[in-house]
């Protein structure tokens, strides 16, 4: 009985919010395109859900792959290019995201990995922290692409001079949402297609 419930649920959810087209996924007003294109490969909208800290609504998140996964271990073994794209739905200061983002990476990667991804971290925290404060409405993408590395950016524009090349990076940043102790339970679950984000 709970498997079906989980299945249907994950049936509605895949129609999106209320009045979304059908190529479009809703979370919380923000729309997500079902489709992506990057590095000339098509990818799909893996899941979209929110990030609360306790009932405000912080940012939404949204994963996308080549192919559907539906665990953290498919997730990160995906082949071809991937992307995380998050809207900002109340004020942050840039220092402080770039903060909880390096304690996100920390808490769900060794230490080993951690290192591997250092250059990676301290550019990301470089540039939130010249951002000084990222705004309600403002958008940012990390997009990874094997053989190149990972880019930010930032309402659409890059941010950054060149990719930051290790993989482990773009692994130990995913980890904040899906990795072991990630940043919000149902946000992971939302970005894993297994529910519905629900409504508060």
């Amino acid at each position: 009985m709970r498997a079906f419930i989980v299945a249907a649920l994950v049936a509605v959810g895949s129609l999106g919010g209320a009045g979304a087209r059908a190529d479009t996924v809703e979370v919380a007003n923000v729309k997500y395109e079902t489709t992506a294109d990057l590095a000339g490969q098509k990818l799909v909208l893996n899941g979209a859900g929110i990030r609360y800290k306790f009932v405000i609504k912080v940012y939404t998140a949204g994963l996308y792959l080549t192919t559907k996964a539906s665990t953290t271990a498919e997730v990160l073994a995906a082949h071809g290019p991937k992307r995380i794209h998050i809207q900002m739905l109340r004020d942050i200061d840039g220092n402080e995201l770039g903060k909880l983002f390096t304690k996100g990476m920390e808490a769900n990667v060794s230490r080993e990995d951690f290192a591997k991804s250092i250059n990676g971290v301290l550019k990301l925290s470089e540039i939130f922290a010249s951002r000084k404060q990222l705004n309600s409405g403002d958008n940012f993408s990390v997009d990874y692409v094997p053989g190149v590395g990972s880019t930010l950016l930032l309402n659409g524009k890059s941010v950054m001079s060149e990719p930051i090349k290790e993989p482990e990076f773009f692994t130990a940043l995913l980890r904040i949402w899906l990795g072991d102790k990630p940043a919000d339970d149902n946000l992971k679950e939302a970005l894993l297609g297994i529910k519905r984000e629900r409504k508060r």
